[in-house]
Order: C-alpha cells, then structure tokens, then sequence
C-alpha cells in the first residue's frame, strides 16, 4: 500500500480495502524502521493517530472530505503547525512550538489528511532540501526517483514558511507522480488574505487531461543549459528526451536564454541579502534560543546568534550584510535585481516566440554515494545541485522535475519542465505525458528498506541501487 500513488490509496481507503488507522501505522512503522535516515525532526505519532481515527469516523458515516482524506503527509519542520514544535534544524528555534498553522498546512489538514511529523533539512533551509528557493523541491526528487513540483510564485501561499527568501521561497510538493502533484497543488492553490504576494483571482481545481497529442506542442531545449559541468549520463538522457517529443511530432527547437551565465553570482547576492535580513529577527528577545550571557544587550546578541546558527547560516548572514551596507548596496544588491530583471526576462522572450515548456537536466549528475557526499561542504554541493534550477526562482515561474531513468548504478535520474507563469496545469499536463512515455521503475519500499538496512547495518555507507 506504502508503495501506491495517492489516488490509488485514496480509492482503497472509499473501497474499504484499509482503513485510515491501518495506514497511518504503516506509516509510523516505516518511519521507526528508516530512523536511521535521520528523516524526522519530529514524529507526531498520537496527532496522525487521532487524526487517522476522525478519518475513518468520516469514511464509516459516508462523509468523506475529498481525496487526501486519510492520506498521511509529511511536512518540512520550517512550516508552522501549532501545537507542535517547529525548529527549521536550528538550536535557534529549538523548543519553539507556533501557536498556528502555515496556510498550506490548514489547507492539508482542512482535507482530512494525516501529519505524519516534521522532516529534516538543512539549518533555515539553506540547501538541496525541502521548501523551493533555488530547487530545493526538484533537485532531491530527481535524486530520490520522485516528482518534485515548484508552483508558480504567488499561487500558493507562503504565510507560516519561516522565511528564508521572501521574493523566492515557494512551498514545494513531493510525489510519487505527476497526477498526485496536481491533486495537492488543487488543494494549496489560491488567494490567501494572509498572504499579500498571492494570485487574488479564484483557482480552478487542477485536473489534468491525458495528451494524446504532442503535435501542436513547442519544446525548447535552452542551450546555455549544455554546460561542461554536465555530466555524459544526463547529457544523453536529455537528448533521447528531446528526440522522443520529435518522434512523436511535437516541435522541439533549441533557444538562448543569455544571461544563465550570471544566474548563480546574482542568485548569491539577493539569497543571502534578503538571509540577512529575515535572520535579524533571531535575536534572542523574543523568542527561540537565548544565552546565559548578560553583561550587555550587544554582547547577548552576539553569544545568542554564535550558539543559535551554523557556520553555514552565520556566513550567508556576513555576506548579506556586506551587500547591503551603503557602499555596496549600488554595486551589489541593486546590480543583482537589475540582472534578475533580465534573467526573467529571457524566459519571457523565449515564451512569447511560441514555446510552450522548456525541457532541461535538473542535476548536473545522478546522486553521489553518503562517503563521497560527505566531503563536501554545503556551498560547493548548492551551487553544483542548483546551476539548473535556481533561475526558475528567481523568475517567478512553475517548473516540475519528473523522474526519468535509472543511471548505469541504479540510481534515479530526472529532467525538469518549466512552463509559463500561472500555467502550471499545462506544464504538468505535458509532464504527465511524458511521465506515460518513459515508463520510470516503480521503488519498491520493502525491498529498499531491507537493503538500506543491511547497508547501515554493516556502517558501509554506500549508494543502494534500484534495479531489480
């Protein structure tokens, strides 16, 4: 059941073929048995019971509340959810337990879904993990052999995301497939009036048609995207991509998208600008960490923020605040929003001449090995996962990673679609028909499970291939 697409469950669940509580506790077993993962912050093993138990009252009394009624979710621990702590990975925010939800949050719950806990990331989500700022949703579903969707910026509200980039941050969603993608996002669009940044029009439920015809479509295949970086794997894979929406008479044209080559220093500049302001609230006044010091005001802000941030966190806060110091905010920061201007502008072009969705890697490589990924350090693995997908932030636009093959080690490989601004129904329209084309291996849990436990186990870290 653990290894079915939403739909699928959710049609067992109305079917009678398991109840609510049976699948929370498959859940809840699956998340003891992976600990190892370290997956979890926090576990709210008695909330997602209770919930589970009001589900299946619902289902017994024939009052279902839609599709993710009874479905178990898990939520990054930087989204709000009252009652239960919410840290972002941070001795900052350690203890601290929010007295509401985070929009997307409610709008789950409203739905009758099931919060399993709170997942890991890195501190403030300043990596390849969760919540999407510069790929952070696409650039571990192509790792992990899943769907990862970026919506349009401003179609889901980000009200109760502890914020990391304000202008970029958009809460991502991770699936096993491109129809259940659409499902949630359905549930998570629209106006929210705490939320000022989103659409203030109504949002129609998010039903995707199958495509039986690609012949009116126009793909483009940006070339700044073929970078020496890229590894052959990919670079082919990417090709057959293209080759197989020819084949099937779809047009597939090569476009420029010419300032790529400046995405990453400005992404820099603005990321770690605006870090620097929305980390100026953890000051230890408030609330979250504060230290034993109290000689003076600035000495117990200073301990406060040593304890309460990583060197990661502490490092983005400096180079922010350098960019935003009056000498350099002209030379830096206003640089950088004018060089964003025109990298969202190159997507507009590209899409006025008549292209319809942008078809390009999502990674430079397949995922590394744990005893290779743990020599590097943060800034060199963002930059390397991010060269395809941060630009896509800082435009505003939707884009969806969709797993596609496994690589000569078994492991999963994934290409990215980007669509046009608030056209995220036919960007996942044409990915779900892809998605039918390439036929992606369905993981098997169980069989996984026991081979990552065999792994760890013996403490040899390696990578755990997926072929059978």
């Amino acid at each position: 059941m653990l290894g079915r697409t939403l739909r699928e469950v959710s049609a067992a669940l109305k079917q009678g073929q398991i109840t609510p509580t049976e699948l929370c506790q498959k859940c809840l077993s699956l998340i003891k048995k992976t600990k190892f993962l370290n997956a979890y912050i926090t576990v709210s093993e008695e909330v997602a019971l209770k919930q589970a138990e009001e589900s299946e009252k619902r289902y017994k009394q024939g009052h279902s509340l839609g599709d993710l009624d009874g479905i178990p979710v898990a939520v990054k621990d930087n989204f709000s959810t009252a009652g239960i702590e919410t840290t972002c990975a941070s001795n900052m925010l350690k203890g601290y337990v929010p007295p509401y939800n985070a929009t997307v949050v409610q709008k789950l719950l409203d739905q009758g879904a099931l919060l399993m806990g709170k997942t890991n990331l890195d501190e403030f989500a300043m990596g390849a993990l969760g919540s999407d700022t510069g790929g952070s949703t696409r650039n571990p579903a192509a790792h992990c052999g899943l769907v990862g969707l970026k919506p349009s910026y401003g179609l889901v509200s980000r009200h109760g995301l502890i914020p990391l980039v304000n202008s970029m941050d958009v809460p991502g969603i991770l699936t096993r497939c491109v129809d259940d993608a659409a499902i949630v996002l359905g549930v998570l669009a629209g106006h929210d009036p705490k939320d000022s940044t989103t659409i203030q029009d109504p949002v129609k439920p998010f039903m995707l048609s199958s495509l039986t015809d690609v012949s009116k479509l126009c793909v483009g295949i940006p070339k700044e995207y073929l970078t020496p970086e890229l590894s052959s794997e990919i670079r082919s894979l990417w090709s057959k991509a293209a080759n197989l929406f020819e084949s099937e008479g779809a047009k597939v044209i090569e476009v420029s998208l010419p300032h790529t080559s400046y995405s990453i220093v400005c992404y820099h500049v603005l990321c770690t600008s605006e870090v620097a302001s929305n980390m100026a609230r953890f000051d230890g006044l408030e609330y979250g960490h504060r230290c034993d010091i109290d000689v003076s005001t600035e000495a117990m802000y200073a301990a406060t923020r040593r304890e309460g941030f990583n060197d990661v966190v502490r490092g983005r806060i400096l180079s922010g605040n350098f960019f935003l110091l009056k000498e350099n905010y002209e030379n830096y920061f206003v640089k950088a929003q004018k060089v964003r201007r025109l990298i969202a502008n190159d997507f507009v072009n590209v899409f006025n001449s008549g292209v319809d969705v942008l078809l390009t890697p999502t990674t430079l490589s397949e995922a590394v090995p744990y005893t290779e990924f743990i020599k590097e350090d943060n800034r060199t693995r963002s930059a390397q996962d991010d060269i395809f997908t941060q630009a896509v932030n800082m435009a505003g636009l939707p884009a969806v990673s969709v797993p596609t093959a496994l690589s000569h080690q078994g492991l999963p490989i994934g290409l990215q679609f980007i669509g046009r601004a608030f056209c995220d129904q036919q960007l996942l329209t044409v990915a779900k028909w892809f998605e039918k084309q390439v036929q992606f291996p369905v993981i098997q849990i169980q069989e996984l499970m026991d081979n990552c436990s065999s792994v760890f186990e013996n403490e040899k870290l390696a990578s755990v291939s997926l072929k059978q």
